[in-house]
């Protein structure tokens, strides 16, 4: 059935079931341009409102696959990838991508830009001088056989229908969908030609699925979808009722990251979730026979520096500078303006209102509110304090990286807005929730 642009988002406003070839030309129709800006917001406001049944989000993420090069690998190891729901400091794709090519697992990393309050792996690789974030379709085939990862942006072949429908979501309110987030995930991963995927779907106050049910919603939604389009997927369910690492922004999540691998800073919530995600990775890409073996793996990756090497080689193969890992501040850009957010009253960290921080970063310049939007990738937060941490006049809640004393402000006002500090520690939470799949 060929249906108007038009008259598709009318049956899904109705709350109608949309044939398969009526999906199939609305997204072709997105690829191509004709369908307007508007339209593709209008689909995407009725899919959030009406949702989509699992017939409908499989057509859905089929088409968006299609709509450009579906890349085929000959390589002697798995292709593996992993991808997260997105929340506040979670940086693990920059040296995860690096720990599994390191086991001899093969990561050709398609990310995104920042969508709502989360912060985007290729924003922060943009803080990178020289680093190639869209390269083309040869290179990335190129560094991620001789190097075994490329984390890099949508190319123009990969996916094109779900790089302009990104867009529209993250200024249009609709983020959120468990649908459009499906779609948009798996059909950057199905075009990327993977033989395992693991995802981190995130729950808690600086997740799009607050709800842990909401998130298992999801995890069951993408390891459902995936597997039934022949890709075999797990998921793991993860805590983000507080920013991962203590650093929010571009390149000082870089930076965080960076160190990471260096051996100079590891903070135990970060990497847990790098190496259990990473353990998923290689059992299902046969490298390990169990977790615990894949866990030892990964370990000595790090102990071994082999993991840092293998990110400084895609770094320079993409162009960006060969020292990067040891002298990061001579090319990380830094903000014009660093000071301390003090605690209002000492005590203990009660909660974050981790959303709250996300856009904190946001106003600071980190993020955008528009697709066309410049970001300042030198701001940003960091030293955030952690649920449990005891603040006080010894201990600010976190230091912000600003262009101006007046962003600095508004966004020290944010920031002191988000923590309740009380008397007693709260109760610890588990990083890693469940698994799914």
């Amino acid at each position: 059935m060929t249906l108007l642009p038009q008259e598709l988002i009318r049956l899904k406003r109705d709350g109608q079931a949309l044939p398969d070839d009526a999906l199939e030309a609305f997204i072709a129709g997105l690829t191509d341009g004709r369908v307007t800006e508007g339209q593709a917001a209008a689909f995407a406001m009725a899919v959030f409102f009406r949702g989509l049944s699992l017939p409908e989000r499989v057509a859905l993420t089929r088409a968006m696959t299609r709509s450009g090069t579906v890349l085929q690998w000959d390589l002697p190891g798995p292709v593996l990838d992993k991808h997260s729901t997105g929340g506040v400091g979670d940086t693990v794709s920059l040296p995860l991508a690096a720990m599994v090519a390191a086991c001899g697992g093969y990561v050709p990393m398609i990310s995104g830009r920042g969508l709502g309050h989360t912060g985007g792996t290729l924003d922060k690789l943009d803080s990178i001088p020289g680093y190639t974030t869209a390269p083309d379709v040869d290179l990335f085939r190129r560094v991620t056989r001789e190097v075994g990862c490329a984390v890099i942006g949508q190319t123009p072949d990969l996916a094109p229908a779900d790089r302009r429908l990104y867009a529209i979501r993250d200024v249009t309110g609709t983020v959120e969908s468990l649908d459009l987030i499906t779609a948009s995930i798996l059909s950057k991963k199905l075009a990327a030609g993977l033989q395992g995927l693991v995802m981190d779907v995130k729950a808690g106050s600086g997740a799009f699925m607050a709800r842990t049910e909401e998130a298992r919603g999801l995890a069951e939604s993408l390891v459902t979808v995936a597997n039934g389009a022949g890709l075999p997927t797990r998921a793991l369910l993860t805590d983000m009722d507080q920013p991962l690492a203590s650093a929010a922004g571009n390149a000082v999540e870089v930076a965080y990251a960076l160190d990471y691998l260096a051996g100079r800073r590891r903070e135990p919530r970060f990497h847990a979730v790098t190496v259990a995600l990473g353990a998923e990775m290689l059992v299902l890409g046969a490298l390990s026979p169990d977790l615990a073996d894949a866990t030892a793996r990964l370990e000595d990756s790090l102990a071994s520096g082999r993991a840092a090497e293998v990110f400084s080689g895609m770094v320079t193969a993409l162009g960006g500078p060969a020292d990067l890992i040891a002298a990061p501040e001579r090319h990380l850009p830094r903000a014009a303006l660093v000071r301390a957010i003090p605690a209002p009253r000492a005590g203990r960290v009660q909660a974050i209102a981790t959303r709250d921080i996300g856009v904190a970063v946001i106003g600071l310049g980190g993020g955008r509110t528009r697709p066309q939007d410049p970001i300042d990738h030198a701001v940003g937060l960091t030293d955030l304090a952690a649920l449990g941490d005891e603040v006080g006049p010894e201990r600010p809640l976190a230091i912000v990286h600003a262009r101006s004393e007046a962003e600095a402000d508004r966004a020290e006002a944010a920031v002191v807005a988000a923590y309740q500090i009380g008397g007693d520690a709260p109760p610890a939470r588990e990083v890693i929730l469940e698994r799914v799949g």
